[in-house]
């Protein structure tokens, strides 16, 4: 993950570096109807420097004092300070008035998550007090098919705030979403894929464009990835953007990944 001082905001167009994995950016994709999608998170840190916050994360509301994200997007010890979360946004550079605020107040990245290999890339952020849910902000529900895998050849969706644009940093100031599909896990570790490096695991989706026309990439680590309709990944990491060999890989919210949410957040998921 880059360092907090490396991240840029500038004015009302946010230039981010954001946690490495080159992921997550909406590629080929559109604006979302506005507010089409109220349990959208956008984690944002503040610089110093710029003395504004810039968006660094996405992420899902998932019980009313609970966000649900990547934990490569965590910030390590006191610079928790410089992290809040968003609610109800659309354009993250309007004064929206159904946007809601938070700190956090503690962030959990699951105990076994490795930088190396990507595993268990999941977090668990709770706010410093609960979201008020409205027609703007509203919650997720979490998959109640006890994390079953996905099939290869299902399309899924996803949104973000992260670029556009390969090649890009400035990030999308209104909420995108692209539609991708799951690819077969033995595709995606194979030599003309990922070649095992890193391994593409049960607990990790593969989806993409064959053609490499859509995809994601740098600004939405952690948002949500949606397939008929039901919660069932996490925007993680790949390599690139728009590469149909290198799809984006998402980690599933399989069924040991529930426990672990039941377990933190005290109540059955």
């Amino acid at each position: 993950m880059k360092s907090l001082q490396s991240a840029l905001f500038i004015s009302l167009i946010v230039v981010s570096l954001t946690p490495t994995y080159n992921g997550v950016e909406i590629i080929g994709g559109r604006e979302v109807k506005p507010h089409s999608k109220p349990y959208m998170a956008s984690i944002q840190v503040y610089d110093k420097g710029w003395k504004s916050y810039g968006h660094w994360c996405g992420g899902a509301l998932i019980r009313s004092g609970w966000i649900l994200t990547a934990a490569h997007c965590e910030l390590k010890g006191q610079e928790i300070q410089y992290l809040r979360v968003v609610l109800g946004a659309h354009s993250l550079s309007r004064n929206e008035t159904s946007q809601q605020e938070f700190n956090i107040q503690e962030q959990h990245p699951h105990p076994q998550f490795n930088r190396e290999t990507t595993e268990n890339d999941i977090m668990l952020l709770q706010l410093s007090s609960e979201a008020k849910i409205n027609k703007y902000v509203k919650l997720l529900k979490l998959p109640k098919d006890k994390g079953v895998d996905v099939k290869p050849g299902t399309s899924c969706d996803v949104a973000g705030w992260g670029v556009t644009t390969v090649g890009s940093r400035l990030l999308s100031d209104t909420l995108q979403e692209v539609e991708l599909n799951v690819i077969d896990r033995n595709t995606c570790n194979s030599k003309d894929y990922y070649n095992r490096k890193p391994v593409v695991t049960k607990d990790m989706i593969c989806a993409g464009d064959s053609k490499g026309r859509k995809d994601t990439c740098s600004g939405d680590s952690g948002g949500p990835l949606i397939c008929k309709n039901m919660y069932k990944g996490i925007v993680s990491h790949g390599r690139g953007c728009a590469d149909p060999k290198k799809p984006g890989i998402y980690t599933l919210i399989s069924k040991k990944y529930l426990d672990w949410i039941q377990k933190i957040i005290g109540i059955e998921t």
